[in-house]
């Protein structure tokens, strides 16, 4: 039986402070759980490269901030292993740009309409018992990524159905590589509705979403 956490956070700074799930918040959380395994949105040829020179990150800043302030000395620190799950592929993720299809004047209206779903999604952050992970979050993501599809189902199937696949198959791997161990997932929040539902199927799992529940 395997122990699988799932940690939403978020990749800004401000945000952080703003939602208080701050760094400080994100490693009392993961030492609580005390995993054996960090699952990491990171790509895997980043983390390669980071091995290789930790100078150097990845595409647009990949991995995020939380994996190079915190989450890489804490797995150095405390022994914990670190598997990369993201998958994209830099030479074409653009051009499945949700909005890509759509005149500058659509597109302004999109935008729009998008960052109204994001507020919607924030204002859900004190739902839960640690911010930012609760069903009332995951309600409204579920919603923004529907809305996403309708507006293009193509950008949606390569760039939320298709990652999601890859990912969560990357996390069963870690599983079966792991058996009987203690596992913490961490992506950005929006991720979490699609780990849980991904694993909830799973046999020999105990699912633990939010942390603290």
């Amino acid at each position: 039986m395997n122990t699988v956490g799932i940690l939403g956070v978020t990749h800004d700074n401000e945000l952080r402070k703003k939602y208080h799930l701050t760094l400080d918040v994100i490693k009392k959380l993961i030492v609580e759980f005390n995993p054996d395994v960090i699952c990491g949105e990171v790509l895997p040829c980043s983390w390669e490269q980071y091995n290789k020179d930790r100078t150097l990150c990845g595409y647009l800043g990949e991995p995020a901030s939380e994996y190079g302030d915190l989450i890489f000395p804490l797995c150095e620190a405390k022994n914990y292993e670190f598997v990369p799950i993201d998958w994209l592929e830099l030479d074409v993720w653009m051009d499945f740009d949700p909005l890509h299809l759509y005149n500058d004047q659509k597109k302004q209206q999109l935008n729009v309409e998008l960052e109204r779903w994001s507020h919607m999604q924030l204002s859900t952050w004190d739902a839960g018992i640690v911010p930012l992970n609760s069903v009332e979050y995951d309600n409204v993501t579920r919603q923004k990524y529907e809305w996403l599809e309708r507006i293009n189902p193509q950008a949606h199937l390569f760039r939320w159905v298709c990652r999601h696949l890859i990912m969560i198959q990357r996390i069963k791997n870690a599983i079966k590589k792991h058996l009987g161990k203690r596992i913490l997932i961490i992506a950005g929040a929006d991720h979490n509705y699609m780990f849980y539902e991904g694993l909830l199927a799973e046999p020999n799992i105990q699912l633990v979403y939010p942390l603290k529940s």
